[in-house]
């Protein structure tokens, strides 16, 4: 069983987008346009939670998933870097330590909303300031919380992780089909992707 109709995906991310249709879930894109900007005093996981929520508030339609990941060291939440040397810094920061990456997810199903986060910890190589700015010089941080993509490049300067891979890249998939089946829709095999003839 699956939605009655297309599942709205309310992000650009073209990583969120794959997963999706790699289960064979019909989606449509239709990117929130909402601001990232952490409340004072508010905790990591509540800041995800809120904008995945606010996402999934913000656009259209009776099936609407909104997610968001972040990147988060010491207490401090990494955002997309702001350009190449702040990508660097957050790379720097980063190597050869754990960060715990927080990916929540919100489902909004004909008005009520199902909602969940998974943290996901990251252990990054030891890499020379050489070595973080050829990646940087790639493009691939530039979109990124943290600065980096595990599912490119940056896969080379991740040691190990602890917890859900898909978390990492934006979007848990277990997560998704809990809320899925929460909201009355569990997923089933054998739905066709878009493109299988």
């Amino acid at each position: 069983m699956s939605f009655p109709q297309p599942l709205v995906l309310a992000s650009r991310s073209p990583r969120r987008r794959q997963l999706l249709e790699m289960l064979g879930i019909p989606i449509r894109v239709d990117a929130a346009d909402v601001q990232e900007l952490m409340l004072p005093r508010e905790e990591p996981k509540a800041y995800a939670r809120r904008l995945a929520r606010d996402k999934a508030r913000a656009v259209p339609g009776a099936y609407v998933l909104g997610a968001d990941t972040i990147v988060v060291l010491d207490g401090d939440v990494l955002e997309k870097p702001t350009d190449a040397e702040d990508a660097v810094r957050m790379l720097g920061r980063l190597q050869g330590r754990r960060h715990d990456v927080i990916t929540a997810v919100a489902l909004l199903a004909e008005g009520v909303l199902f909602e969940a986060d998974v943290s996901t910890g990251v252990w990054f190589r030891e890499a020379d300031e050489e070595t973080l700015r050829a990646y940087v010089a790639t493009g691939e941080p530039m979109d990124k919380a943290g600065a980096y993509g595990i599912q490119g490049a940056g896969a080379a300067l991740v040691e190990r992780i602890e917890g859900d891979y898909f978390t990492v890249m934006g979007l848990p998939i277990g997560a998704v089909l809990d809320l899925m089946a929460q909201a009355g829709h569990p997923f089933r095999f054998g739905l066709k992707p878009p493109d299988s003839r």
